[in-house]
């Protein structure tokens, strides 16, 4: 390990889990000892200081995203602390037809575009975990199902579709369950429009999705009543994500 990479963890809460200082890897914990045995002593003070002194805490998402780095995958850990990957927020976003009782909104068979769906075969890319902070599931009815149409649909809340609303969805990684069969209800805007975003779902037990794993978004419906033949549904999992 380098001084580098050492620096290159300044910007982050929880530098301990990203060099490994409060892991069970006796090699890469004598690694950092080993760069910070290499420095004069006043610069190994300093960097002591920093390491156990991070400075001001991060909010958000970042902050949660922080306290996952011990189960980042490996190659996205080392790509954090060389600097070659940053933290950035994000919204992983599908739009899909309700054309059945069970809308998958990230399929194998999807292909990355502007203003339908901005990831390909229901994966993230090489390198970028997403930390799922929040959820999105909005609804609209588009003048048909040709790709412009339905990327000019105006989204709204649920609340006037019930039928969706008395759904349910379910979030897994690679067939890991992720977040249980929940309500649709917790979409509902109600008169709350002032104090959060339309639609969203704030996850106090925030998830993490490694790059390469297969994201499966899927809404249950108990019926088609009342639901117009071109109804589009959104949906965003908000959050932070690695990137170079």
């Amino acid at each position: 390990m380098s001084e580098e990479e050492l620096n290159a963890t300044e910007e982050y809460t929880n530098q301990g889990a990203l060099l490994g200082l409060d892991s069970d890897d006796d090699e890469l914990v004598g690694d950092v000892m080993s760069t910070l045995k290499k420095m004069n002593p006043l610069k190994r003070v300093r960097t002591m200081h920093k390491l156990t002194n991070p400075g001001h805490a991060s909010k958000g998402s970042r902050a949660e995203m922080e306290r996952f780095f011990n189960e980042l995958p490996k190659h996205i850990k080392e790509g954090l602390r060389k600097g070659e990957l940053r933290l950035a927020d994000t919204v992983i976003y599908s739009i899909k037809p309700v054309t059945q009782t069970t809308i998958k909104m990230f399929e194998t068979q999807d292909v990355q575009e502007i203003g339908l769906r901005n990831i390909s075969n229901a994966k993230l890319p090489k390198n970028q975990a997403l930390l799922v902070s929040g959820i999105i599931l909005l609804a609209g009815v588009s003048t048909d199902q040709t790709d412009p149409n339905v990327m000019a649909t105006d989204f709204e809340p649920i609340d006037a579709m019930p039928t969706i609303v008395s759904g349910e969805f379910y979030l897994n990684g690679n067939k890991k369950q992720l977040i249980p069969e929940t309500s649709n209800y917790v979409f509902r805007n109600g008169k709350n429009t002032s104090l959060r975003q339309i639609g969203y779902y704030k996850l106090h037990n925030p998830r993490l999705i490694p790059d390469d794993v297969l994201i499966e978004f899927v809404v249950e419906l108990g019926a088609m009543t009342n639901l117009a033949p071109n109804t589009q549904l959104f949906a965003g999992l908000h959050g932070t994500i690695t990137t170079p």
